[in-house]
């Protein structure tokens, strides 16, 4: 399953123009409660391209894809607003 992972950001990468730079397993199967049904849910932090953040319009800065095919669940914040996270007292959400 981690190689279907592995691809599965790596396509993530190209068809966005991003660069994965930490991922991990979350969600039930990394707590070790996952049912027969239970999907692979995958969390990430990337990195865009230079013009991405100088560009004058605000853009979304959160990726969620979901693969049938590979039962996975991937949900990634762009570096600039993780770190933005980390220095609020009050989590950021995904919105």
């Amino acid at each position: 399953m981690k190689t279907k992972i592995q691809s599965e950001l790596s396509r993530i990468e190209n068809e966005r123009g991003v660069q994965v730079l930490y991922a991990v397993e979350s969600g039930s199967r990394a707590w070790g409660f996952a049912s027969t049904d239970s999907d692979y849910d995958v969390r990430f932090i990337y990195l865009s391209a230079p013009e991405w953040y100088l560009s004058v319009e605000q853009k979304r800065d959160v990726i969620e894809e979901r693969s049938a095919a590979t039962s996975t669940s991937a949900a990634g914040i762009c570096a600039r607003r993780s770190a933005s996270c980390g220095s609020r007292t009050r989590p950021c959400s995904n919105g």
